[in-house]
């Protein structure tokens, strides 16, 4: 009961550190996804770059947030600049591998049959290439979503906003209701989040390429 009782008192901050939350999210997977989708076609055509490119976005990967967060601190800031940047940093590695790994694995008989209908590189990408690889490419963009929104939680912490507000201040005054008042809408966010692009998945996949 203490806890609702939390959620009906502050009801108006929770929603907008909400909307500030979904706000980092947003911006930040609309911009990885644009790179992150770009960088996985252009190594598929370099396959000699993939494993340096991919290698790096993986060590980008392990880098602690924290410590990302404070390397990045001096060059742009605190606040939602560190957070964004971080987190397109973190995502590129599903991103790309999963663009790649789409993209290469389509069957060669495919590839051939293209070339013989006398398709252009930018039709086969367009028309072939992306439709087959998009499965692959979803569950990249889905994993980096839901990654995003829990490590945007820990950006607060260098004054992004968000959630995560709720959380270190909770944990700092040893307040349960108020960690619980943040930590509930980020996991309800990330199953959100998770389904919804389970349904985008299946809508933009061409309906002879669903299972």
């Amino acid at each position: 009961m203490s806890i609702l009782n939390y959620f009906v008192n502050n009801i108006g901050l929770v929603f907008k550190l909400t909307l500030e939350h979904i706000k980092i999210t947003v911006i930040a997977i609309s911009i990885s996804t644009i790179i992150g989708v770009a960088i996985g076609i252009l190594v598929t055509r370099f396959r000699r770059a993939s494993t340096p490119v991919i290698g790096i976005a993986g060590i980008i990967y392990t880098i602690p947030s924290l410590a990302l967060f404070g390397m990045l601190i001096p060059f742009v800031g605190i606040g939602i600049k560190p957070a964004l940047i971080a987190l397109i940093l973190y995502s590129q590695l599903a991103l790309i591998r999963n663009t790649f790994v789409g993209i290469v694995h389509i069957d060669p008989a495919i590839r051939e049959a293209s070339k013989g209908m006398g398709m252009s590189s930018w039709q086969f990408l367009r028309m072939v290439e992306l439709p087959i690889a998009l499965p692959v490419i979803m569950a990249g963009i889905r994993t980096a979503a839901v990654m995003n929104i829990g490590t945007a939680t820990i950006a607060a912490y260098i004054g992004a906003g968000g959630l995560g507000w709720l959380i270190f201040r909770g944990i700092a005054s040893v307040y349960t209701e108020q960690i619980v008042a943040g930590a509930l809408p980020v996991t309800l966010l990330a199953i959100g989040v998770d389904y919804l692009f389970v349904l985008l998945e299946r809508i933009l996949t061409p309906v002879g390429l669903r299972h």
